[in-house]
């Protein structure tokens, strides 16, 4: 995940049309069967996977029942290597083969949505002792050709799309619709079921196959997620958790004119770049000031542009983040006004950076009072609502950017009213996000919890201010006690919160 391109990236998915994982539009490809007697790709299964998708519009509901299918493929002892949008929300996961129709249960052992990746393994591995296991490659160079293996469309039988690799960059994972990794563009057709799959090249995987363009934005577009992302999940879970991926939290603006190096105090060698921004929840708080200018990340000197030469190759400067784990350190060569020094950061995981995209595996927070129901700001909820209010669209648009998360870890918005005698006229104000309960600041869902509160209540009403909005909401108590029953019995909620905990 990263911030410095965050913007033009998103920008750049809504002008040229969707990016889906897994859910791309067929795409016209060299697709055909072949022979598994020979063995060479007899580690790549076909997974079915019922679903269930959360009810954000109505969170006390179990959700929605769905299925769908992908690829994965053996790297270890009864491991299997897939998409995190493949095993998503997953109720049930079974793992076939092509010479074995016997479908076999599986379970989720590590899944990393930031990065699209899980581990799955079947609950009896032994059918699968013998099976051969895949290996990994390196990054493929530019205009090489790459085989994508998998079981597109739903089909029964393995097929494979050839292709060339087209470009390498960081790319915006649709998966969580905010993280940002290293990627690689292929013009093999990435279809529905594919998600999951090896992407080969002499005999051994470059990649996994993960996304790609739908419609008529472009033909024979897919990308594929390298093994520098792979081998960064394999060794993230040697513990037996996965911590995620860690980020500098800061943007930066390239520094190319001659003025802009001059006043800076920078060389004619082409290195430095500016620290636009440093967010105060971040690791690089109190570290690094706007104004700064970036001159190496570990020893490798950082372009104008943004860029590192790393491992050979001219890549975002992230990269070097990227190869990172929770708890290490980056060391730093920074100019500020004008002089040099060294610093070094402890590199974690920036949370308020999450609530930005979507989240899996996780069940809807909520809050139902006198038939005025809360939920916290994210993004699930904002697509889930389509919501329209101009206000609640502003302090997600600008979660980050005017750092609301410090005041305001947690957002927190009235979604829905169901209509009762209590709160007749207040559905005019769904949508609104909640300022203030009887004089206690909203910070999160909990803090509504406590402000309504029966025994720490010392007044008769409770007035609900809201964000930007004039007029408060406000209700008797005695009668909202009174009608809060009713109203769960009315609607059918069998209970009236799950608060959770932000961090989930």
């Amino acid at each position: 995940m990263h911030l410095r391109r965050l913007l033009p990236v998103l920008s750049l998915l809504c002008g040229l049309g969707f990016l889906s994982a897994a859910t791309a539009e067929e795409t016209p490809g060299a697709s055909q069967v072949i022979d598994m007697n020979s063995g060479e790709w007899d580690g790549i299964v076909n997974i079915d996977v019922s679903v269930l998708f959360p009810d954000y519009r109505e969170p006390w509901n179990a959700g929605q029942p769905s299925g769908g299918s992908g690829t994965g493929f053996l790297i270890g002892k009864n491991r299997f290597l897939t998409n995190a949008h493949v095993v998503s929300n997953a109720t049930k996961i079974v793992i076939r083969t092509t010479n074995d129709p016997q479908p076999h249960p599986a379970r989720i052992v590590h899944v990393a949505h930031d990065c699209d990746l899980a581990i799955i393994e079947a609950e009896d591995g032994a059918p699968f002792e013998k099976m051969r296991q895949l290996t990994f490659g390196g990054i493929p160079k530019l205009n090489t050709e790459v085989i994508a293996v998998g079981y597109p469309i739903g089909g029964d039988r393995i097929s494979v799309t050839r292709g060339v690799v087209s470009r390498i960059d960081f790319r915006t994972f649709s998966h969580s619709g905010v993280d940002q990794h290293l990627a690689i563009q292929v013009d093999a057709a990435i279809n529905p079921g594919n998600s999951g799959g090896p992407v080969l090249q002499g005999g051994k995987v470059v990649g996994v196959a993960f996304q790609g363009y739908s419609g008529s934005v472009a033909q024979n577009v897919g990308y594929i997620i390298p093994v520098p992302v792979i081998q960064r999940l394999l060794k993230d879970v040697e513990d037996g958790r996965y911590d995620h991926y860690v980020d500098l939290a800061i943007t930066d603006f390239p520094v190319e004119n001659v003025a802009q190096k001059k006043a800076l105090r920078l060389g004619d060698d082409g290195v430095g770049v500016m620290i636009a921004d440093v967010e105060p929840a971040g690791c690089a708080a109190g570290v690094l000031q706007r104004g700064d200018v970036l001159l190496s990340m570990d020893g490798n000197p950082v372009l104008n542009n943004g860029l590192i030469r790393f491992e050979g190759e001219l890549m975002d400067m992230n990269e070097v983040v990227e190869r990172k784990f929770a708890g290490d350190t980056l060391k730093l060569s920074l100019l500020r006004d004008g002089k040099k020094s060294e610093k070094e950061i402890k590199l974690t995981r920036f949370s308020p950076y999450v609530r930005l995209g979507s989240t899996y595996n996780q069940r809807p927070r909520y809050l139902v009072y006198a038939g005025l129901v809360f939920q916290p700001l994210d993004r699930n909820l904002m697509d889930a609502h389509q919501v329209r209010d101009p206000v609640a669209n502003y302090l997600f648009d600008n979660y980050l950017t005017d750092k609301i998360y410090v005041e305001r870890p947690e957002p927190v918005m009235l979604t829905t009213v169901l209509s009762d005698e209590v709160n007749t006229y207040f559905a005019a104000y769904a949508q609104s996000i909640i300022d203030e309960i009887n004089g206690m600041k909203i910070r999160n869902l909990q803090d509504v919890a406590e402000a309504l509160k029966k025994e720490d209540a010392r007044k008769d009403f409770i007035v609900i201010k809201l964000i930007e909005k004039g007029r408060p909401l406000v209700l008797r108590r005695d009668l909202a006690e009174a009608a809060h029953p009713r109203i769960m019995k009315t609607y059918g909620i069998p209970e009236d919160s799950y608060i959770g905990s932000e961090e989930e």
